[in-house]
């Protein structure tokens, strides 16, 4: 019996992963001694990868399709194990799974207060929050730079580093483009787009993208929303001259639509409505 038809007749490999957690970016796929054979059919789903590493070295990356684990679609695989020479089966290789999807709604937020200068308040402190998404776009630069042999891998790992990298580009961001506090809330969208532009490059050295970064609040310590309520309450005292002027002048088109039914009542009122307006808007001594 020749080579082929051994293999003919041996078990097929049959080598997937199905995902049923929501956080899982790696997944090694498990077999004893870690041996594969030659032939083997591999699957991998949309949202997926797979990475081949043999005797640690990194070999072939598989995008989602059917393979068939033979040298004509196993390149680097077959330079590493000379195959041209001939091959073994099974032959020993890890084999990763990679989640290519995005990863949504992760948190970031400010662990202590950002200092900044405002043109208007001079320096205060800030806190922000928001969410983010992740997705894995080099499957070989993550699992190089991040899972290492890792068997099974999953967003909180990871998400610590984001959220640091995240809340130090929000502050330099933030310090650099001068936007008054009271005017960021308005800005929160660009300001997002700043962040996420701005760590673009640290995440692509681990393979990663940010396609979604959301700054949901900017906040200011208490003691800076004390003092912008009572700006605002001084502010309505400053026009409270003009509500009464206002106010009388209302008082005294009702007593003329309205001259017998407690006319002279309401033109006493409107008249000491009049005066009151004066008396307050007249300077102090």
């Amino acid at each position: 019996m020749g080579i082929f038809d051994f293999l003919t007749g041996e078990f097929i490999d049959v080598i997937h992963w199905v995902d049923d957690t929501r956080d899982t970016m790696v997944w090694r796929f498990e077999r004893e001694g870690h041996e594969i054979k030659y032939g083997a059919k591999l699957t991998v789903r949309e949202g997926q990868a797979a990475v081949f590493v043999h005797e640690g070295q990194l070999a072939d990356v598989f995008t989602p399709g059917l393979y068939m684990l033979e040298t004509n679609n196993m390149p680097i695989m077959t330079t590493l194990q000379h195959w041209d020479h001939g091959f073994q089966s099974p032959f020993k290789s890890e084999i990763y799974f990679v989640s290519t999807t995005r990863f949504t709604d992760q948190k970031w937020g400010t662990k202590n207060p950002i200092i900044c200068r405002d043109p208007e308040f001079g320096p205060v402190r800030l806190r922000a929050y928001g969410t983010y998404a992740v997705r894995v776009t080099d499957p070989a630069r993550f699992l190089v730079e991040i899972v290492g042999t890792d068997g099974e891998f999953t967003m909180d790992e990871i998400g610590f580093q984001i959220r640091n990298i995240i809340v130090q580009e929000f502050s330099r961001v933030v310090a650099a483009s001068g936007i008054p506090v009271l005017d960021m809330a308005a800005n929160t969208a660009d300001l997002g787009k700043l962040v996420a532009s701005a760590i673009s490059e640290t995440v692509a050295g681990y393979g990663l993208t940010i396609p979604e970064l959301y700054i949901e609040n900017i906040s200011l310590p208490p003691a800076v929303e004390a003092a912008l309520d009572k700006r605002t309450s001084m502010g309505i005292a400053g026009d409270l001259g003009k509500f009464t002027q206002y106010s009388a002048a209302e008082a005294m088109t009702a007593a003329a639509q309205n001259p017998t039914g407690g006319g002279m009542a309401a033109g006493l009122g409107a008249g000491m409505g009049l005066a009151m307006a004066q008396q307050m808007a007249r300077p102090g001594p």
